[in-house]
């Protein structure tokens, strides 16, 4: 079924005369009339029925009529769409850690926008865990990520983007909350708050307790960093944690990791050797120059 033809149809149905149809579709009469013979003729059904000069659309035509406008609305805003994307517009899906949330993504996403506004982009935001941001990324959920880098995952591209420092958080009423920095060896005696293996803090803290060859007693394991410390100043145990500005409103005692030392590293995740719209690559090279 030829695309065009059904344009001719739409517009013959609506003025109802082959000559007026045939200028404002800039053919000759000759040309539509066989047009619309030949989509009657492939649909089984006559489409049109005189009407004196004009014609009228019959009872199929009235019922194909509909279906066809909806069809082509549909069609002609999908290739709106795509026409923007191509031009460096659209939707940009970007996941990435909540603690990232506060104040990194919200001032990368609008000086990005802030650059582009004679562009039509828009973001719609995800949060969560780096094991759920990277499925994201692999089933195509999300066009690009900020979280953690899972080594072993061989599918991903990960750029470092951002730092964090992360420290010991403990109840304010702790023993250990007249220190203000400490060797990690000092802390093993007491029951700690985990992030679950989900988490791509996970392996970090791992590797810190195998640096000093003691684990502690791994009293509950949770996987948002909001979490963790929300049990920890209700004294459900201690935790090394992201040294995030939320800490610092809640009834607990931030104390500085003298050793062994260790700064978390955020990365811009993507998708290695596949397809990214112009904007999703904008995007991505935006965030390298912004954070170089």
């Amino acid at each position: 079924m030829n695309l065009y033809h059904l344009r001719y149809f739409v517009t013959l149905a609506h003025l109802e005369h082959y000559t007026k149809a045939a200028e404002e579709l800039m053919i000759t009469q000759p040309s539509l009339s066989h047009a619309i013979a030949l989509l009657g003729k492939e649909l089984g059904v006559s489409l049109f029925e005189k009407d004196g000069r004009n014609v009228v659309l019959t009872k199929y035509g009235k019922i194909f009529l509909t279906d066809v406008e909806k069809a082509l609305e549909i069609l002609d805003s999908s290739v709106k769409t795509l026409k923007m994307i191509g031009n460096g517009e659209g939707i940009v899906e970007l996941a990435f850690l909540r603690t990232l949330g506060t104040d990194f993504v919200p001032k990368i996403t609008r000086d990005f926008l802030q650059e582009n506004k004679e562009k039509s982009i828009e973001f719609h935001f995800h949060t969560g865990v780096t094991g759920d941001i990277i499925e994201g990324l692999k089933s195509r959920k999300y066009d690009i990520a900020f979280c953690s880098k899972i080594e072993e995952e061989q599918s991903i591209e990960f750029i470092p983007v951002a730092t964090q420092e992360l420290v010991l958080i403990v109840p304010s009423n702790h023993p250990l909350a007249d220190r203000d920095a400490i060797d990690l060896i000092d802390t093993i005696s007491y029951p700690y708050i985990f992030f679950t293996k989900k988490s791509g803090l996970r392996p970090i803290i791992d590797n810190l307790f195998a640096q000093i060859g003691k684990l502690p007693e791994i009293a509950y394991e949770v996987e948002e960093d909001q979490v963790v410390a929300g049990l920890v100043s209700k004294n459900f145990g201690i935790a090394v944690s992201p040294n995030m500005p939320m800490l610092n409103s809640m009834d607990l005692k931030v104390i500085q990791i003298l050793s062994p030392s260790w700064e978390r590293k955020f990365y811009l995740a993507v998708v290695k050797d596949k397809y990214s719209t112009p904007v999703v690559q904008k995007f991505k090279n935006f965030v390298i120059e912004y954070t170089k």
